[in-house]
C-alpha cells in the first residue's frame, strides 16, 4: 500500500519533536507577555513562534533552566511553574507583593525575584521547592535581582532609587549599596564577573561598575529612557533598549563608546542574546512583537509578533 506524503503534517510533527526536545533543536526564546497571559516560544533557526504556552496571571519575569519555565505573576504574588514537556502549569510558590524580575544562578540551583511593595529579593531553592530567603534592600521598589557568573553576589536594582544593591549570596543578606544614577533597571555582567553594566532610565545613561572596587568607572550615554542590557557572550558589547527612542545602542566595553544605535520597534524592553551571540532578541512591549537583530551587520533582520505587552526575553541553549 502506497503512503501518501503530506508536508504540512511532517512539518508540524518535526516542529512538536523538536519543542519536546530541546536540546536537539536550536535554541528556544521565551517571551512572556504581561497582558495577555501567555508566553510565545521562538525557535531561533527560524525566527517564528513553534508554540503558545500558559503564562500565569500578567506575567512579568521570566527564568528556564530547560525543564520547566518560572514565571513571576504579579496578581497571585507568585511563581508560576510550567512544565516544558508537557506545557502545563503546575503548582507554584509564593515570592511576595508583585514580583517582577527574576534569574536563575549559573548552576540552575538558586532562582532570584525582585519584590516591589516588600523592597526584598526572593530566594528559592530550586532542588528543595522552596523560599531560602527574604532579603530587604535599600532600594525601593526593586525590579531586577541579577546573580554574578560566580554565583556569589546578587546585584538588585529599584525604579524609586539612585543605587544598585549589592546582596552577598551565601550571607543572604544586602552588604553594600553603589551609587549611580535615577531610576536603574537593566542590569548585565561581563562573562568574567569583573564589570557589571546598568541602565539607568531617567538618567539615560549606563553606568560601568567595577565589581572590585564597587564603584561606577564610567557613565554612558544612551538613548531616551534606557532600560533593558544585554551582554555578549564574549564580553566586547553590551545591548541596551531605549523605551522612548525606540532603539537599541550598543557600547563596546573595550572603550565604552556607542558603536550603533538601531531602530526597533516601540518601548523596547528587555532582551536576550543567542548562546553563540549572533542574534540579539528585543520585547517590544508596545509592538506586540520581538525585533531579532543580527549581530554581525547590527540591523534588524526580522519581527515576530507575540501576545500583547511581551515584558521580555529568555533564551536557554
Amino acid at each position: 500500500m502506497r503512503h501518501r506524503f503530506y508536508p504540512a503534517l511532517l512539518g508540524a510533527l518535526l516542529g512538536s519533536l523538536a519543542l519536546a526536545t530541546p536540546a536537539l533543536a536550536a535554541p528556544f526564546a521565551y517571551v512572556p507577555n504581561e497582558k495577555s497571559a501567555s508566553v510565545s516560544v521562538i525557535d531561533t533557526a527560524t525566527d517564528t513562534v513553534v508554540n503558545t504556552l500558559p503564562g500565569g496571571q500578567r506575567p512579568r519575569g521570566l527564568a528556564t533552566n530547560g525543564q520547566k519555565l518560572f514565571i513571576s505573576e504579579a496578581p497571585t504574588d507568585g511563581l508560576a511553574v510550567v512544565d516544558l514537556a508537557t506545557g502545563k502549569q503546575l503548582k507554584g510558590l509564593k515570592l511576595g507583593q508583585s514580583p517582577e524580575g527574576i534569574y536563575l544562578s549559573s548552576d540552575g540551583r538558586l532562582l532570584a525575584a525582585a519584590v516591589e511593595e516588600s523592597n526584598s529579593v526572593a530566594l528559592i531553592d530550586l532542588g528543595k521547592g522552596r523560599q531560602i530567603a527574604n532579603i530587604k534592600v535599600a532600594g525601593k521598589n526593586p525590579e531586577h535581582a541579577v546573580f554574578s557568573p560566580d554565583g556569589r553576589w546578587i546585584l538588585a536594582s529599584a525604579e524609586e532609587a539612585e543605587q544598585v544593591d549589592l546582596i552577598d549570596v551565601q550571607r543572604k543578606r544586602q552588604v553594600a549599596s553603589i551609587p549611580v544614577g535615577r531610576r536603574p533597571r537593566g542590569i548585565g555582567f561581563l562573562p568574567d564577573g569583573s564589570r557589571a553594566y546598568v541602565a539607568c532610565e531617567l538618567a539615560s545613561t549606563v553606568y560601568a561598575i567595577d565589581m572590585q572596587s564597587r564603584s561606577v568607572v564610567a557613565e554612558i550615554k544612551a538613548g531616551n529612557f534606557s532600560n533593558g542590557v544585554t551582554v555578549a557572550p564574549d564580553g566586547q558589547r553590551v545591548y541596551v533598549s531605549n523605551g522612548k527612542d525606540g532603539t537599541i545602542s550598543v557600547i563596546r566595553t573595550r572603550d565604552h563608546q556607542i558603536e550603533a544605535t538601531i531602530p526597533v520597534g516601540k518601548r523596547p524592553w528587555n532582551m536576550a542574546i543567542t548562546p553563540d551571540g549572533r542574534k540579539l532578541y528585543v520585547a517590544n512591549g508596545r509592538s506586540n512583537s520581538v525585533s531579532v537583530i543580527d549581530t554581525e551587520q547590527l540591523g534588524v533582520i526580522a519581527e515576530i509578533p507575540v501576545g500583547e505587552q511581551p515584558w521580555g526575553v529568555t533564551i536557554h541553549p
